[in-house]
C-alpha cells in the first residue's frame, strides 16, 4: 500500500479550501434588510400623496376600500419621489370577490386627474403577477402563468411581491415564484417614475400594503 506525502495532503486541503472561498461571495450576493430603505413608516403618509379620504393606516399597513360598499374608482397612493433601477419589496393583502389593486412603478399622474400613467404589477383573479401598462397603451405587457401563482398565493391573506428594475428588464415575483420577466422594446417609454399603490374601481373590495422597501440599484 502507498502512503501519500504529508506534502501532497497539504496541497489537496489548500487547493479545497481555495475552492470553497471562491464560491462565499455568491452567497454574499443577496441582500440584506440593511441594504432597503423604508419607503413607508407604518403611521404617517410622509413622503406619499393621494386622496386620504380613500387612503388610510390600520395596524401599520395603507389600507384602501371597503368591503361593505362598492368602490367608486381607481385611486393611487404614490410616492412623493421617483424612482428609476431599483428592487423593490412589499407586503400586500386584496379581500372580495373580483377584487383588484396593483403596484404602480416608473409612474407619472395624469395632471388634474385621479388616474397615473405607467407599469402595473397587477394583483386580483386572472391578474395575479402580470405586468400592465396603466392608462398608456392599456393592456397586457407579460401575462404570468396563473396556475403557478394560484400554487404559493394565500388568499385573503399577506402576500410579498418583489419587483426589480433593471434598464428596460423588469421581473416580478410573488411569494418567490417568478411570475413575468419583460424587457421594453420601446425607448420612447421612460424609466423612471413614482411608486404608486391602487384600489381599483368595482364591486367592495379591500387592498392593503405593508413593509414596503427599496433598494436603489
Amino acid at each position: 500500500m502507498v502512503k501519500l506525502r504529508p506534502m501532497i495532503c497539504l496541497a489537496g486541503t489548500l487547493m479545497l479550501l481555495g475552492l470553497i472561498c471562491i464560491q462565499l461571495p455568491v452567497l454574499a450576493a443577496e441582500p440584506t434588510s440593511e441594504d432597503f430603505q423604508k419607503l413607508f413608516d407604518g403611521k404617517t403618509f410622509d413622503g406619499w400623496e393621494g386622496n386620504l379620504d380613500v387612503f388610510r393606516i390600520e395596524d401599520g399597513a395603507v389600507v384602501a376600500g371597503s368591503t361593505d360598499r362598492p368602490v367608486a374608482r381607481n385611486e393611487f397612493l404614490c410616492t412623493k419621489k421617483e424612482f428609476g433601477d431599483f428592487e423593490l419589496r412589499l407586503k400586500f393583502k386584496l379581500v372580495g370577490d373580483g377584487a383588484n389593486a396593483g403596484v404602480q412603478i416608473r409612474t407619472k399622474r395624469i395632471p388634474n386627474h385621479h388616474e397615473v400613467s405607467g407599469y402595473q404589477a397587477d394583483m386580483g383573479d386572472g391578474w395575479w403577477g402580470s405586468l400592465y401598462d396603466e392608462s398608456r397603451r392599456n393592456k397586457i405587457l407579460a401575462k404570468a402563468d396563473e396556475a403557478a401563482v394560484l400554487k404559493v398565493l394565500k388568499r385573503n391573506d399577506w402576500n410579498e411581491y418583489r419587483i426589480l428594475c433593471e434598464g428596460p428588464r423588469i421581473r416580478l415575483w410573488i411569494n418567490d415564484q417568478p411570475t413575468i420577466d419583460y424587457t421594453e422594446q420601446d425607448d420612447k417609454i421612460e424609466r423612471s417614475g413614482v411608486i404608486g399603490l391602487q384600489i381599483h374601481g368595482g364591486p367592495p373590495s379591500q387592498a392593503s400594503y405593508k413593509d414596503i422597501r427599496l433598494k436603489k440599484l
